[in-house]
């Protein structure tokens, strides 16, 4: 009975696929594989397209304060100041106060 179970598992996880690949067990086999490894690398791709939206963010607010995104980095990193671009980007769009005061403490 342990083939049923494997099957009913299979089946089971590849619940709302199109087509033969939700219901015929050799196509639904490649199916669940390949959905894996997509959704391994997407894991890791996800953090990139995060930081490249974060510096987007970043770099339209500085832009108003006569700033690029690399200068504004730069000057960061010349005042010591260590904020991870994530913190950042949500200063950007929730507390622009706090983003422009330490705007005006670095251009000093």
């Amino acid at each position: 009975m342990t083939h049923v179970k494997k099957r009913r598992k299979l089946l089971q996880a590849v619940k709302g696929y199109k087509w033969g690949r939700k219901n015929l067990i050799k196509v639904a086999k490649t199916a669940r594989t390949k959905a894996g490894a997509h959704a391994y690398t997407d894991r890791r791709k996800k953090k990139r397209d995060m930081r490249g939206l974060w510096q987007i963010k970043i770099n339209a607010f500085v832009r108003e304060y006569d700033l690029s995104y690399s200068k504004f980095i730069g000057l960061l990193k010349a005042n010591k100041i260590e904020v991870d671009r994530k913190i950042l980007a949500d200063l950007a769009v929730n507390n622009k106060e706090a983003l422009t005061a330490l705007i005006n403490q670095i251009k000093k």
